[in-house]
């Protein structure tokens, strides 16, 4: 298995016309966020991309690419 790290999950970033950014993980539908800067928005994505993951394993669900990558699951 490939590992990889929370850096390496591909984000998508934009700015809104009202100056809001917003961040999301395109290989997981629903993981998407809005902060008041960049790096807001980025960190945002990715503790709620760890969420669904957890979510996930606590009910014996497949992880969702990227995040399988970065978890060794035996």
């Amino acid at each position: 298995m490939t590992t990889g790290t929370l850096d390496s999950i591909p984000i998508t970033v934009g700015r809104e016309e009202d100056g809001h950014w917003w961040a999301d993980v395109a290989s997981m539908p629903g993981v998407m966020v809005y902060g008041q800067s960049r790096e807001e928005a980025i960190g945002a994505v990715r503790a709620l991309a760890l969420r669904v993951a957890a979510d996930c394993l606590d009910h014996g669900e497949q992880v969702p690419e990227p995040l399988a990558r970065i978890f060794s699951i035996a």
